[in-house]
């Protein structure tokens, strides 16, 4: 192959899906790497997403990016412990290098690290704007499977973490620098990327259609983007033929989305026993009008400093001609 070829070509005589060639082109030193393109243009889609989520709801678009000034780097920072503890041979394995685990322009971020230290800085974020975490939560949901989709395209461009071979018409095709061992080269593998991104994209368009059709709310929009994304987890972690962390012979990560889907969904049944659906006009992302504290985490706002009275003026503007939830490109 050239080292002007763009794409990983098919086995002679076969049909497949080829894989880029390159992930990474310098700008004089600079280089510019797919992996983490991939991943800016996901963060950018879910804050817009989340935004305009977050504005139908009653809440302030402006909240959603100094939330994300806490739940981002949070977010980043957990995904990357994450990877590197459930995938330690690279690191600090025979023949592994301990420095690359700080390498993260490199790829390898774990979905499950990235959402628990994410919620925490988002957390932070929502205690400091004086908004309802929950409510938060759901708004951002969809967002957040999408921002997942895109990232994996860094895979795709990385040519990593694709599943067994396959004779599929669709099979991957990667080059022999990432062919893993004991493979011939032209053989083709599960892309398990895509299936993802697909699984994402259509689980985006369930919570947004069952947040409208049953006014979800109270955290359960959140408690459902988990229980959807462990589903296919599960599914797509099984193929995979990457170096993981096992127990009882079982990936860990199965393990881990088993485990965090079946705790969704009993939250998203106490939840929804305790709170029952949204009512309409209710608008669950206002700020409380009670200025000074901050009051308890529901879905009618969490109260705060009230240093913005104009972004209160505008929901309590905009409720009363709201009967059912305002249309929303977004959701």
């Amino acid at each position: 192959m050239s080292a002007t070829a763009v794409w990983v070509p098919c086995p002679d005589g076969a049909s497949c899906l080829p894989s880029p060639a390159q992930g990474v082109w310098h700008l004089g030193p600079l280089p510019l790497r797919a992996y983490a393109f991939a991943i800016l243009v996901g963060i950018a889609v879910a804050l817009w997403m989340t935004s305009r989520r977050w504005a139908a709801r009653g809440g302030v678009a402006d909240d959603v990016l100094e939330v994300a000034f806490w739940a981002v780097p949070f977010g980043i920072v957990g995904g990357r412990i994450y990877h590197v503890i459930t995938t330690p041979e690279p690191y600090w394995g025979a023949g592994g290098d301990p420095w690359k685990a700080v390498r993260i322009w490199d790829g390898g971020l774990g979905i499950w690290g990235a959402v628990a230290l994410g919620a925490l800085g988002a957390y932070i974020g929502c205690r400091r704007q004086g908004v309802s975490f929950s409510a938060f939560a759901d708004a951002l949901a969809p967002g957040l499977l999408v921002a997942q989709a895109l990232g994996r395209l860094g895979n795709w461009f990385n040519q990593e973490l694709f599943g067994a071979a396959t004779t599929a018409p669709w099979g991957l095709a990667v080059d022999a620098q990432h062919l893993p061992p004991g493979y011939a080269p032209g053989t083709l593998f599960q892309p398990t990327f895509l299936y993802e991104m697909i699984w994402n994209v259509a689980g985006a368009f369930l919570l947004i259609y069952l947040d409208r059709r049953f006014r979800l709310g109270h955290g359960r929009v959140f408690w459902l983007y988990v229980m959807v994304y462990t589903l296919g987890r599960v599914w797509i972690e099984m193929l995979r033929i990457d170096t993981a962390e096992t127990i009882l012979g079982v990936r860990l990560n199965v393990w881990t989305s088993v485990l965090v889907g079946l705790a969704a969904l009993i939250a998203f049944v106490l939840v929804g026993r305790r709170y029952g659906p949204r009512e309409p006009g209710d608008r669950p992302a206002a700020r409380s009008p009670e200025a000074g504290q901050v009051g308890p985490e529901d879905d009618r706002g969490s109260g705060g400093p009230e240093d913005h009275e104009d972004h209160q003026e505008r929901a309590d503007a905009l409720a009363p001609q709201v009967d059912d939830e305002a249309p929303d490109p977004g959701r």
